[in-house]
This record gives C-alpha cells, sequence and structure tokens, in this order.
C-alpha cells in the first residue's frame, strides 16, 4: 500500500510543480508576447464584426486555424499522426474555446475592443478559482496582491484615467455577454494541466481546434456557407488570415507552452496588459492616442506584473 502511495504521488503533484529558471524566464516572455497578439484580436475583430456576425465569423476563423496547425503540426514539425487518446478531453476543451470566440465578436457587436479589454481583465482572478477547483493549485497572498496592483493599473487604463467614467460605469449588454466566455477562458487554461498526457504540445493544440469546430457548426453552418465572400472587404480577409495564423495558431502554443510551466493566475495576469496593448494598437489604427495619465496606469500594469513574476510560485 505504501508502495502504491509513493508511485502514485508525483502524478497528484505534478500540476503544482512549475519551472525555474530560463524556463521560467521564456514562459513569461511567452505570455507577454501573447497579450501583445490577443490585443490585435479585438482591434481588428471589432472592425471584421461590423461585416459578418459572430457565429460565421468565428466557424471560417476556425476553418483557416485547422488547416494552418495541420500544415505546422504534421508538415512543417513532422509530428507522426495519430488519433488522440480519451477524446472528450479535446471535446470538452474545444467547447470552452468555442464559447469564448463566440462571445467575443458577439460582444463586438454591442461594445467597443477597449471595453472587451475590461471584462478581460476579471480572467486571472477567475482562473484562480478554477485552478483551485481543478487541480489544486493555490494562488500565493503575495502573487495576488500583485495581480490587485496589475489589475488597479489596468482599470486606469481601461477608463482613460478618467475617475467619473470609473465610478459611472455601467455594465451593458455586450459585457455581460463576453463575461461568459471569459468565465469559460478561465477554466480552459487549468484544464490544460489537467487534461494533458505528455502529448506533443502542438498536436495537442491541433486536436482543441478540431475538435472546437463542431461546436461552431450550429451558429455558423448555414450562414457561412451562404456567405457573399466577393463582397467582403478586405478588412475582414486581413482579421481572418491574422486571427487564424498569429491569435489562433501562435497564442494558442505561447498559452500552452506557459500553462505547463507557470500557475494559472501567473499565466493570465497578462492579460491585464492587454488594454494597455489594445490601447497603443487603436492609436496606430488613427483611432487617437492615450494621455499621459493613461500610460502612468500602464507602468502601473507593469510594474504589478513585474513584481508577481519575480514572486515564488
Amino acid at each position: 500500500m505504501t508502495d502504491q502511495v509513493q508511485r502514485s504521488a508525483p502524478a497528484q503533484n505534478r500540476h503544482t510543480i512549475h519551472a525555474t529558471g530560463r524556463e521560467k524566464l521564456k514562459a513569461h516572455a511567452a505570455m507577454m508576447l501573447f497579450a501583445a497578439l490577443i490585443a490585435g484580436s479585438f482591434s481588428f475583430g471589432g472592425m471584421a464584426a461590423q461585416h459578418l456576425e459572430a457565429g460565421p465569423l468565428t466557424l471560417w476563423r476556425y476553418l483557416m486555424t485547422m488547416v494552418v496547425m495541420g500544415i505546422l503540426t504534421f508538415g512543417i514539425l513532422r509530428v507522426p499522426f495519430t488519433i488522440p487518446r480519451r477524446v472528450w478531453r479535446y471535446a470538452l476543451l474545444g467547447g470552452l474555446i468555442a464559447v469564448y470566440m463566440l462571445t467575443m465578436f458577439a460582444a463586438l457587436e454591442f461594445t467597443s475592443p477597449v471595453q472587451t479589454g475590461a471584462v478581460f481583465t476579471l480572467m486571472p482572478l477567475i482562473s484562480a478559482g478554477f485552478a483551485l477547483l481543478f487541480i489544486g493549485q493555490r494562488t500565493r497572498p503575495d502573487v495576488m496582491v500583485a495581480l490587485v496592483i496589475a489589475a488597479l493599473g489596468a482599470i486606469w487604463v481601461i477608463f482613460r484615467a478618467d475617475m467619473a467614467a470609473i465610478l459611472s460605469f455601467d455594465v451593458g449588454r455586450g459585457e455581460l455577454i463576453y463575461f461568459v466566455g471569459v468565465v469559460c477562458h478561465g477554466a480552459y487554461v487549468p484544464l490544460i494541466r489537467r487534461f494533458g498526457l505528455g502529448e506533443n504540445p502542438v498536436a495537442f493544440g491541433f486536436w482543441v481546434v478540431v475538435f472546437t469546430i463542431p461546436w461552431l457548426l450550429p451558429t455558423g453552418g448555414v450562414p457561412l456557407a451562404t456567405t457573399d465572400f466577393g463582397a467582403l472587404p478586405m478588412t475582414v480577409w486581413a482579421t481572418i488570415a491574422y486571427l487564424s495564423i498569429v491569435t489562433t495558431a501562435i497564442t494558442f502554443m505561447l498559452l500552452q507552452y506557459a500553462s505547463m510551466r507557470l500557475p494559472a493566475p501567473k499565466v493570465l495576469g497578462y492579460g491585464y496588459l492587454t488594454p494597455t496593448f489594445i490601447i497603443l494598437l487603436e492609436g496606430l489604427l488613427g483611432h487617437g492616442w492615450a494621455s499621459p495619465a493613461v500610460f502612468l496606469g500602464a507602468l502601473v500594469t507593469a510594474a504589478g506584473l513585474l513584481v508577481m513574476g519575480l514572486l515564488r510560485d
């Protein structure tokens, strides 16, 4: 009996073992890049949502992503093709991602990219709760304090340093829709660890994408099949290319890499940088630049994340 417990202990504790040294730094760098790339999905997605509804837009994106991930996995990286074990894992993860993506595009029909960024900042705390529930991963009090500091800076950025806007915040339909998706994504990150059985991370990502598509067919199948693609502006085509290659294939691998090396709250803590990157991108797109006071909030967020990264896991 004792031998059985000793043999099972590593398997039970593997979800709470984190990377150190160079691997830890690389995981933090991966999430910094993740936040910057995700910011583009809000700005570009907001423009595309004006021309195509959430269902067909998301399905089109994932069909393209399946092709990109397939070429990357089995063509470029030459990962051996095998039918995945315990298919239900991929079906569940795919369902969570499908809800997240659908709600994001649906929310952008009612609200702005910056406001959806506000809802996105709730994800680290939600993920901390799910990490405790699913894999017994506890968030240290000092890490939680660092997350709160980063969140305060993010809120300041989101509302463009306008205290009146913060105090009068009115949660609209778009924010409520997207909140459902944020809850699903918050559960997704710790479940990557729980469901991982040592598969190649890129192949794992490919099969998650494959099993996301069936969840998107009910809302996107018929509308996409009847879409007049020739009438769509280049904005939509460029957005699909960006979302398929950058914010699905690339960010999935970044998230997968970091999730296997850092606690879930630290991984999604980088979401606090997303509103800052959104505001920078909106400025570059000609939608106006933020004030110096707003960038002060961005520095507070960066400081909170720096402290979080240096704290013990």
